[in-house]
């Protein structure tokens, strides 16, 4: 079967990665109705629907996601490979996502070192709670805090993952718990991560902490400790900045480990980038480093 048209594809990818005609339009500085006559011309040649229509509101189907995923992996492969071919000159970029907490907390205050040793390379740093398709999106390297199993991509893992509580040490004008069961009177923040497994380790049989703020953004949590509202239960590398500076001491010595754990994601021709091979082994030695200061467990 041949290729079909090239500009017929770009339209369709746009159209199912915005999920509207209208937007993938104004991305390719198309109008809406030249979008609606390429993907109609595609699904003639491929003998299939992409799109269930209602009205101007579209939805691709199943299929449609799916070849979607290839052609948007197919277009980026092409970039990358026209880009390889034209003399280098200027700033090479090197675009980067990450959760949040991650990036605020441990990843941006380090950049400075990177591009200190590479600046021939720009940094895009964008930050999402949400997994992306990388080859979709364009994307050279994903940050990732899961269990490492990303299909279609390149993995490393990078570090583990402790819990342990942490508080202010204006917290409550300096009164701070002396011992795991003073936290029954304490005002705990919460996050994603559980309590109840550090109960535990703690010999403590504590509920789950109800009510009040739910942190999504371990990096508000990590302020909001600061701040003095209450004991957190923090991964080690997010707050690690913080305990160095003297805006949180950690209390006690007991730590349990994340389910989930820090791992660097590629699409596999990104990897002939020379800038993402620098950045893996810049990032892999900075954790080296952050390992060697890891709390005690």
């Amino acid at each position: 079967m041949r290729i079909p048209n090239l500009s017929a594809l770009r339209a369709f990818e746009a159209a199912v990665r915005h999920g509207n005609f209208s937007r993938a339009a104004a991305e390719l500085c198309l109008t809406h109705g030249a979008i609606s006559h390429q993907i109609r011309g595609l699904e003639l040649e491929l003998e299939v629907q992409l799109f269930v229509r209602h009205g101007r509101r579209v939805t691709p189907t199943e299929e449609a996601r799916r070849y979607a995923a290839t052609v948007g992996r197919c277009l980026a492969e092409l970039g990358d490979g026209a880009a390889q071919l034209r003399p280098q000159q200027g700033l090479q970029r090197l675009s980067v996502t990450s959760i949040p907490s991650f990036a605020a907390r441990w990843l941006a205050p380090r950049l400075g070192r990177f591009i200190e040793q590479h600046p021939e390379i720009e940094v895009v740093l964008q930050l999402g709670q949400q997994l992306q398709d990388l080859a979709r999106d364009g994307i050279d390297i994903g940050i990732r805090f899961g269990r490492g199993k990303y299909q279609g991509l390149e993995t490393v893992h990078l570090s583990s993952e402790i819990l342990y509580p942490v508080v202010s040490p204006r917290y409550r004008g300096g009164d701070l718990p002396a011992c795991p069961q003073d936290l029954a009177h304490a005002t705990l923040l919460r996050s994603e991560d559980a309590w109840t497994p550090w109960f535990q380790a703690a010999g403590l049989s504590l509920p789950e902490p109800a009510g009040g703020v739910m942190f999504e953004d371990l990096s508000m949590q990590v302020r909001s400790a600061v701040d003095g509202d209450g004991v957190a239960l923090v991964r080690h590398l997010v707050a690690m900045e913080e305990i160095a500076a003297g805006r949180l001491v950690r209390l006690f010595d007991i730590a349990t480990p994340c389910a989930y754990e820090y791992y660097l994601a590629s699409p596999p021709h990104a990897l002939q980038k020379p800038q993402v091979r620098a950045f893996r082994e810049w990032l892999k030695a900075e954790i080296a480093r952050s390992q060697l200061l890891k709390a005690p467990s």
